[in-house]
């Protein structure tokens, strides 16, 4: 077994204060930016058409110190010389995604709002809808033979 000096508390607080984590979280919610929401206009004639899409983001972050007390090697119950206790942690993740939903139409005639259809998800929820409802037949059939 190797001994390995522990993180202090002092340590891990100092990761967080630091620089990098806050470039980390810009990063993360860069997504969130109105920029990313509604795409540059695009102008054809006498029609200007702009994509809107939605924008999901999250993360999560976490600290850990433990304190405890060193093995001890002698009678007197001291941890041994050069040997500290404690422990600590940090850690994080996050990601973004988006998906276009509409598709905007300015033109002579107005605003015209066109959604964008999802079709794999629409039928990805239908399959689910339609299992879920079968297993509780099922279900339901089997408690009615008992």
């Amino acid at each position: 077994m190797t001994d390995r000096k522990a993180t202090t508390p002092d340590q891990v607080v100092s990761f967080i204060d630091n620089d990098r984590a806050a470039t980390m979280l810009d990063k993360l919610f860069a997504a969130a930016q109105p920029g990313a929401v509604y795409g540059q206009p695009v102008e054809s004639g006498t029609y200007t058409v702009i994509a809107a899409a939605e924008v999901t983001s999250g993360g999560g972050f976490g600290m850990g110190v433990g304190l405890g007390p060193a093995s001890r090697s002698d009678e007197t119950g001291a941890p041994p010389e050069g040997r500290e206790t404690g422990g600590g942690g940090v850690g994080g993740g996050g990601g973004a995604m988006g998906r276009p939903v509409a598709i905007i139409a300015v033109g002579p005639d107005g605003v015209t709002i066109k959604p964008v259809m999802d079709v794999t998800k629409i039928a990805l929820a239908g399959l689910t809808a339609s299992a879920t409802m079968l297993g509780l037949l099922r279900a339901r059939r089997r408690a009615g033979k008992r």
